[in-house]
């Protein structure tokens, strides 16, 4: 009954990010055992582009956009180290082009508290040398995609 979309997100929510629901071999197995039902095809194209890291279904559309684009495909939620030694994790991460896509839902406009946390944090990755690219959900596709490109090319990366 699900899209092959909606089951890339569902698959990325068993294997999200901070606490998986699951392992990667525990769904591989799940996987392997549904075998030809109805419906396998679609779970197992699925499954190929699961990812293990993003925190949302917001996070996974913005990737699967991304790559589907021809644009690299980013690390999830993995931590960039700060000037201080400290580390705080990004939500698409270009480490070679020290490319940061972020994914700000609306808790990041509403709670005074996250937007202080996430003005320290955008300054602090700014000092650490970072591009911070941020995504909202009302932005369209290709303006998605023309900031991103536009940031990774900046940085060095060639199609």
């Amino acid at each position: 009954m699900l899209t092959v979309d909606e089951l890339i997100e569902a698959g990325d929510r068993l294997l999200g990010w901070p606490l998986p629901l699951c392992s990667r071999e525990e769904l591989d197995t799940a996987v392997t055992r549904f075998g030809s039902r109805r419906g396998a095809r679609k779970v197992r194209a699925a499954w190929a582009r699961l990812r293990a890291g993003s925190a949302s279904p917001r996070e996974t559309r913005l990737r699967e956009l991304l790559v589907a684009a021809g644009l690299p495909e980013p690390a999830l939620n993995v931590p960039i180290v700060l000037r201080d030694g400290r580390s705080t994790p990004g939500d698409l991460v270009y480490a070679e082009y020290r490319v940061l896509v972020e994914y700000d839902g609306e808790q990041h406009r509403e709670d005074a508290e996250q937007f202080g946390r996430d003005v320290d944090r955008l300054n602090a990755l700014a000092i650490a040398g970072w591009v911070v690219v941020r995504i909202r959900k009302d932005m369209a596709d290709a303006s998605v995609l023309d900031l991103v490109t536009t940031a990774l090319t900046a940085r060095g990366w060639r199609a």
